[in-house]
C-alpha cells in the first residue's frame, strides 16, 4: 500500500542468518515451518513448555540437577511454579568463562580506567565470598551494596549470591533517608560501598552518610569499604569496617546449588508515591529471562563489548551485569553522561570500541537537544545495536539516532521493568524498526492490550497486561507473608491477568506505542490522554529542553498543566505559549492542549531518569509527596508550589 508506514532500518540477509534468534529457529523441531518473528511468537505462547526448555538448552544454562517438568500450576497468575527440581547457582552461570578475555572494563568520568579478565574477576570473588563466609553469611542471608556502577559492585554481587545469599543494591548518590527506607525492611547482615564516587569531575565523599546510614541499620554487623576516589580510604571512624585491599586472597570458589526459585535479588518499586515495595526476584527465573533478552532478542555473543548507561540502583544494571553470562566484555560507566559537554559516553563508544550500547529515552533527547553528533565526530564503526527504556522513546528520537549517532543500527526500544526485571516488549535482530514503535513483544509472554472493561484491544490504546505466568514474576515481596500487597500491586485490576500500569496501544507490525503510565493518565473532559502523547509534540520545539505534563483538578473536571523547561537565552513569551499550543493541537487534538503552560528551571526525575509525573501533581494540590528520596532532584519540586497561575 502507498501509505503503510516504511521501516526506519531493516536487517540485511547476512544479519538475519547469522543471528541467535535464527540459529534458535533453526534448532528448533519445527524450525523448518517458522520463517518469521511474529511465527516465532505465536509458536511460543503455544508451546509454552517447549519453548521455556529450548531457551534453557539454548543458551546453555548451567545446572547440578534438571527438573521433570517446565511448569507446575501453569495457569495461576499468580502461583505458577517454574523448574521445579532444579538446582543451580546464579554467579557460577556468570562466571563459566574463566579464561583472560576481558569481563570488565571500568570508565568512572575521565578519571579512572581499569579492566579485569575474566579470571580476575573470578579471583577477586572468591576473596569476597571467603570474607563474607567469615561474617556468618549464608544463603538467605542479605548483602547490600550502596556502590557506584564499578566493578567492586558486580564483584560483590557475583559473592553474595555464590553462597546464596541475598544481594539488593542502591546508588550512592541515594540520600540517607532513601537507602534506610530500602535497606533498613530487608535488615542486611553485610554492607558493602565505596568511598565515593565522581561526578561531573568532582569527587563525592560517600563515608559520611554511610556512618548515618550502619547506625540507622541495627542488622549490619560488617562494612566492607571499596576504594575509587582515594587509593586507601581513611575508615578508622567507620566501625566494623574492613578496606577491600585487606582480604586476602581465596582459593577455589564454591557455587552453592539451590533451587531454581530461590531469591536472588531484592529490587525496590520507585516509592514516589510511599514507601518502596521490596520486590524479591528468583535465581532462575532472573537468569532465563535474561539470557532469553540477550541473547535472542539483542544478539549479544561473547565478541561483543557492552555498555549500559545506568546505576546499580536500576534493573537495567541487573540486566547489564547477566551479560557476563553470554562471555562479552561489560564496559562500566559511572558518573554524569553529560559531562566533557556531553561527549564522554560517545568517546567510551569510539575508545572501547563497544558494539552494544544501552542508554535511557531521556539522555538521548538530551543529547539531540545539546547538539550532539557522533555520527560526524565520532569513529563508531564496531557499534551495531543501541538499546533505549526508562520512558518511552519519543519519535524524534529514533530520527536523532540514525541521523545523528549512526545509520546501521538495530534500534531496539524496550520497556518492562523492575517488577518482572525484564521486559515485556524488546529488540529483534531479524525485524526492521519503525518510527516510534518498539520492535517486538517478549518471547514466550502473552502481551496484550486490555481496555478499562478487560476486553482484548488492537489498534487502540489500552492497558499492558500479561495474561499468562512467566519466570521472572517476583517470587514474593519481601514482608508481606500473606502475599495481599503483591495480589494488590498486579492482580487487583483484572484478576487473574498481570496488570502492568502502562498506557499502549499495539501496532500492525507487532510491536507496541507507549503513551505513559496509566496511573499519570490525563482524563480533560473524561478522555483518556497519555502523556508522552503531549511530550511527543512539545519536545520537537527548539525552544523546549525538557517537560513535565500533570492533571490539575479544576471546576470538577481536569486540565491539562504543562510546565517546560527552555533553552539557553528563550523566555515563555506569550508567542511561545500559543506556539506551544498550537503545536499540539494541530498533531493531536483540542482535548491535548494544555489550559496553562508555566515555565520552570528544573524537572523533577526519578533516579533512573524518569520524569516524576505524579510527584508534581501531587505538589502543586499542595499534597505531600510521601517520598521524595525516591528523586534524583527533589528540590526542584518547590518551583512547583503554591503557584498562583494555578489559583485561576
Amino acid at each position: 500500500m502507498l501509505n503503510e508506514p516504511q521501516p526506519l532500518w531493516r536487517p540485511s540477509k547476512e544479519r538475519v542468518a547469522g543471528s541467535a534468534l535464527k540459529s534458535f529457529i533453526r534448532e528448533l523441531p519445527v524450525g523448518e515451518q517458522i520463517e518469521s518473528f511474529e511465527e516465532l511468537y505465536r509458536w511460543s505462547l503455544l508451546h509454552r513448555e517447549q519453548f521455556w526448555k529450548s531457551v534453557w538448552d539454548f543458551v546453555g544454562i548451567k545446572a547440578s540437577a534438571l527438573s521433570d517438568s517446565v511448569v507446575t500450576n501453569p495457569t495461576a497468575m499468580p502461583g505458577a511454579r517454574w523448574f521445579e527440581g532444579a538446582a543451580l547457582n546464579f554467579a557460577e552461570n556468570l562466571l563459566k568463562r574463566g579464561d583472560d578475555h576481558t569481563a570488565l572494563i571500568f570508565r568512572s568520568e575521565d578519571k579512572v580506567r581499569r579492566t579485569l579478565t575474566y579470571r580476575e574477576l573470578r579471583a577477586e570473588v572468591s576473596r569476597v565470598a571467603a570474607f563474607l563466609k567469615t561474617t556468618g553469611v549464608t544463603a538467605g542471608d542479605r548483602v547490600a551494596g550502596y556502590l557506584p556502577n564499578m566493578p567492586e559492585t558486580i564483584i560483590a554481587m557475583l559473592a553474595t549470591t555464590s553462597i546464596g545469599a541475598i544481594w539488593s543494591s542502591c546508588s550512592p548518590d541515594f540520600g540517607v533517608s532513601g537507602v534506610v527506607d530500602r535497606f533498613g525492611q530487608i535488615a542486611p547482615k553485610v554492607l558493602v560501598v565505596a568511598d565515593g564516587y565522581y561526578f561531573k569531575g568532582s569527587p563525592i565523599n560517600c563515608l559520611d552518610k554511610v556512618t548515618e546510614i550502619v547506625s540507622a541499620i541495627p542488622s549490619i554487623t560488617k562494612v566492607l569499604v571499596a576504594p575509587l576516589v582515594a587509593e586507601r580510604p581513611a575508615i578508622t571512624s567507620l566501625s566494623n569496617s574492613v578496606a577491600w585491599h585487606e582480604l586476602p586472597a581465596a582459593g577455589e570458589l564454591h557455587f552453592e546449588q539451590l533451587p531454581f526459585n530461590h531469591p536472588l535479588y531484592i529490587m525496590y518499586s520507585s516509592g514516589t508515591t510511599g514507601k518502596p515495595k521490596c520486590i524479591v526476584h528468583g535465581a532462575g527465573g532472573t537468569l532465563l529471562e535474561h539470557l532469553k533478552e540477550l541473547v535472542l532478542h539483542t544478539n549479544l555473543t561473547s565478541q561483543d563489548t557492552f555498555l549500559y548507561q545506568t546505576t546499580c540502583g536500576w534493573m537495567m544494571w541487573n540486566w547489564m551485569v547477566s551479560a557476563l553470562a553470554v562471555g562479552c566484555t561489560v564496559v562500566l560507566y559511572d558518573g554524569s553522561p553529560l559531562h566533557r559537554g556531553g561527549n564522554v559516553i560517545f568517546d567510551i563508544l569510539q575508545d572501547e570500541k563497544v558494539s552494544v550500547y544501552g542508554t535511557s529515552a531521556k539522555f538521548l533527547a538530551l543529547a539531540e537537544k545539546e547538539g550532539i553528533t557522533p555520527a560526524r565526530t565520532h569513529n563508531l564503526s564496531a557499534l551495531h545495536t543501541v538499546l533505549s527504556t526508562g520512558s518511552p522513546l519519543l519519535p524524534e528520537s529514533f530520527d536523532y539516532v540514525y541521523r545523528g549517532i549512526k545509520a546501521d543500527v538495530c534500534l531496539s526500544s524496550i520497556a518492562g521493568g523492575t517488577d518482572i526485571i525484564g521486559c515485556f516488549t524488546l529488540g529483534s535482530p531479524i525485524s526492521p524498526v519503525f518510527h516510534g514503535e518498539t520492535q517486538v513483544l517478549s518471547l514466550g509472554l502473552p502481551v496484550q492490550v486490555f481496555s478499562p472493561e478487560g476486553k482484548p484491544l488492537k489498534g487502540e490504546k489500552g492497558e499492558l497486561v500479561c495474561t499468562g505466568p512467566f519466570p521472572s514474576m517476583p517470587i514474593y515481596f519481601w514482608g508481606d507473608e500473606d502475599g495481599v500487597k503483591y495480589r494488590k500491586a498486579y492482580f487487583e485490576k483484572f484478576p487473574g491477568v498481570w496488570h502492568h500500569g502502562d498506557f499502549v496501544m499495539q501496532t500492525e507490525h507487532g510491536g507496541l506505542v507507549f503513551f505513559g503510565r496509566s496511573d499519570a493518565l490525563l482524563k480533560p473532559g473524561g478522555v483518556r490522554i497519555g502523556s508522552a502523547e503531549i511530550y511527543r509534540q512539545v519536545e520537537t520545539l527548539p525552544e523546549v529542553i525538557e517537560s513535565v505534563v500533570v492533571g490539575q483538578e479544576w471546576e470538577g473536571d481536569t486540565r491539562i498543566v504543562l510546565f517546560v523547561r527552555l533553552a539557553h537565552g528563550h523566555t515563555l513569551s506569550p508567542e511561545l505559549v500559543t506556539k506551544i499550543q498550537k503545536t499540539i493541537r494541530e498533531n493531536t487534538s483540542p482535548f491535548h492542549v494544555p489550559k496553562k503552560v508555566l515555565a520552570v528551571t528544573a524537572i523533577p526525575v526519578t533516579r533512573s531518569n524518569k520524569v516524576a509525573e505524579l510527584a508534581v501533581r501531587e505538589t502543586i494540590h499542595g499534597r505531600p509527596v510521601p517520598n521524595t528520596e525516591a528523586l534524583a532532584n527533589p528540590e526542584s519540586l518547590e518551583q512547583f508550589k503554591g503557584r498562583v497561575e494555578l489559583a485561576s
